[in-house]
């Protein structure tokens, strides 16, 4: 596994209660590849100004490449403002017109997709047609066999599922949360029926997995008409920032390391997510040797 994951889409500043945090899901679930020991290549883009530096100089100190990772000339670094219910869950306000959403991108970073195990974008980059015409490409340029991770993150008002529905038809696999999974299904989320809800998503489109999150209940899996959950862990949550994507991370390490059983998997990734919601921010320092 020498090439590197691609992850496309936006990368910002979440402004909350307790602090200001690097983040943006495809910035999150990349820094947690890297910490994971997966190769990773983050495409996105940043405003020309104190933020935008201070993103990069993040990653330079993560050791993660911004290669790929242009400035925009005019418009400001991505931002997001939070606000945190009682139990931690996080409630954002998104600012527009940003550097992120106008993603571009040189040769060398197409070319790089022709070899990479795997690609992870999500919904919420797709609100510009830029952002939707370039990840496209990448899409068009993958090997048959990468992994397409769309990760579905429906913050109202860029939830347009018509969008999300059709670049879910790109992917091979799905992850989402429960909410959005009974939103896609046109149905009403209730606990116990992640399994029925993976089941609608496989008929509607091609992905080979479905992985539905549940939070504090658990995750599970459809693969191959098989159905697997793993419950989650008590855990006293600091906030839910970035806890998906750092499952997500650790569930897509699994799949290209190909040694562990789907439970297993899961199991791993939930242990992630519950070890980040445990802690401050979405990209808390950890490393191998860290007890989570």
């Amino acid at each position: 596994m020498n090439s590197p994951v691609l992850c496309f889409g936006e990368v910002l500043w979440d402004f909350l209660p307790h602090g200001t945090f690097p983040g943006g899901a495809p910035f999150n679930v990349a820094y947690h590849l890297h910490r994971l020991a997966v190769p990773v290549y983050p495409i996105s883009a940043v405003g020309n100004d104190d933020l935008g530096e201070q993103l990069l100089q993040r990653l330079a100190q993560w050791g993660v490449s911004t290669s790929a990772v242009t400035r925009h000339a005019t418009l400001p670094t991505g931002r997001v403002s939070a606000t945190l219910s009682s139990q931690g869950d996080a409630h954002y306000l998104i600012a527009r017109d940003v550097a992120w959403d106008h993603i571009t991108f040189a040769p060398d970073t197409l070319k790089s997709a022709t070899t990479s195990p795997a690609l992870v974008f999500g919904s919420l980059a797709l609100r510009s047609a830029e952002n939707r015409a370039a990840l496209k490409q990448l899409i068009d340029a993958l090997p048959t066999n990468a992994w397409r991770v769309f990760d579905v993150n429906l913050r109202a008002p860029h939830d347009d599922l018509a969008l999300v529905r059709e670049f879910a038809s790109s992917a091979n696999v799905l992850k989402l949360n429960a909410t959005e999974a009974a939103r896609l299904v046109d149905a009403t989320e209730s606990p116990g029926q992640e399994e029925s809800h993976a089941r609608s998503l496989a008929a509607q489109f091609n992905a080979s997995l479905i992985c539905i999150t549940a939070g504090e209940r658990g995750a599970g899996l459809l693969r191959a008409d098989h159905w697997t959950w793993v419950s989650a862990r008590r855990v006293a949550v600091a906030d839910t920032v970035g806890a998906g994507d750092a499952f997500l991370a650790a569930f897509l390490a699994g799949l290209l390391r190909a040694a562990h059983t789907d439970a297993e998997m899961l199991s791993a990734a939930c242990r992630l997510g519950e070890w980040v919601a445990s802690h401050p921010g979405a990209t808390p320092d950890y490393d191998a040797t860290t007890p989570i």
